[in-house]
């Protein structure tokens, strides 16, 4: 399971250098600047269980629109790929945080803190510490799967949930990335069948198969400078050894802790009313099963973002962020 921009190791090599062996269908150029807002206007460090969160909000608290909190995916990435919301926080304060064991958290790197119901305690851990009585929620990938949890608890805090390119069960994952998986070019199949074999080939050969893969469905521009210069100056932390013991080290199956995640039953406790599914045109949560976990919930909608794979705020923030701002705003009444 990816998530917007990895930090982690992958067969050896770093995800965030994805621009080394470049798949074709990666574009040249990148989004149209954004007025995203690369330092915050507030910081704070929030105690939860393990340790402690990074917190940044940009724009007001008070604000008569409600904030929006969304969730990094990974498990084990960092907020530097939700750089783009802060464009949103002329008209509300966009709060993003770190996990713990990610980007400016604590990073104890104990995997009894790998919990999926810890996580999603951080959720509330947050909302308490900046005194927020109500707020918007979302998150995309493995945050997407946080945001299900939390809305599935059905917080009183909660407005409006946008859940974002999820992991919602393990198998129906997994379904998917075998299916793109066959989809490749023959070369590329080949080389990652290769790859996870008991010998197989050179490194070079395995990285430049994975960004085949990367390139088509996890992101297809090389991003915001901006993005790749903030997430540069982030501390070293344990954000590859939470992924490898949550999914594990292979991209297409899971071994971790996650292996038999099925958060499927969860669907049918959100409320329709105030849920938003959104999923890329080419993202590796592929759109036809994101759809259908939308039908599955009384009155949720859902929204394809065109040209975007995974990475939707990399690839596609001009076309994202007002879907964002709409729903917040349809969304601020009880």
């Amino acid at each position: 399971m990816v998530d917007f921009v990895p930090n982690w190791t992958r067969r050896g090599f770093i995800g965030a250098g994805l621009a080394t062996f470049a798949a074709p269908a990666v574009r040249a150029e990148a989004p149209p600047a954004l007025p995203m807002r690369v330092t915050p206007d507030r910081e704070l460090m929030v105690p939860v269980e393990g340790g402690r969160l990074y917190v940044r909000v940009n724009g007001d608290l008070s604000s008569p629109r409600l904030p929006l909190v969304y969730l990094h995916g990974g498990p084990g990435s960092d907020h530097a790929g939700l750089l783009a919301l802060t464009a949103l926080a002329d008209e509300r304060a966009v709060i993003l945080y770190d996990q713990l064991d990610s980007g400016r958290s604590d990073a104890p790197g104990d995997p009894r803190n790998w919990r999926v119901e810890r996580f999603v305690d951080e959720i509330e851990a947050v909302r308490r510490a900046l005194g927020v009585a109500r707020w918007h929620l979302g998150g995309g990938s493995w945050g997407g799967t946080l945001a299900l949890e939390y809305g599935a608890r059905r917080p009183a805090a909660l407005a409006g949930l946008i859940i974002q390119s999820p992991l919602v069960s393990t198998r129906s994952w997994i379904a998917d990335a075998a299916a793109l998986r066959r989809a490749l070019p023959a070369q590329w199949r080949a080389t990652l069948d290769a790859c996870e074999s008991a010998s197989p080939p050179g490194a070079e050969q395995c990285a430049a198969a994975d960004e085949a893969y990367l390139g088509s469905h996890v992101w297809r521009t090389p991003g915001d400078p901006r993005v790749a210069a903030y997430r540069a100056a982030l501390p070293a932390h344990a954000g590859d050894k939470v992924y490898n013991g949550m999914w594990g080290p292979v991209e297409f199956r899971a071994t971790g802790t996650l292996r038999d995640y099925d958060g499927e039953p969860l669907l049918a406790r959100l409320d329709g009313r105030h849920t938003l599914f959104v999923a890329g045109e080419y993202d590796e949560a592929r759109p036809q099963t994101v759809a259908g976990f939308a039908r599955r919930v009384a009155h949720a909608q859902y929204r394809t973002i065109a040209g975007s794979a995974h990475a939707i705020l990399r690839d596609k923030p001009e076309s994202y962020l007002p879907v964002i701002r709409d729903w917040c705003r349809r969304n601020e009444g009880g």
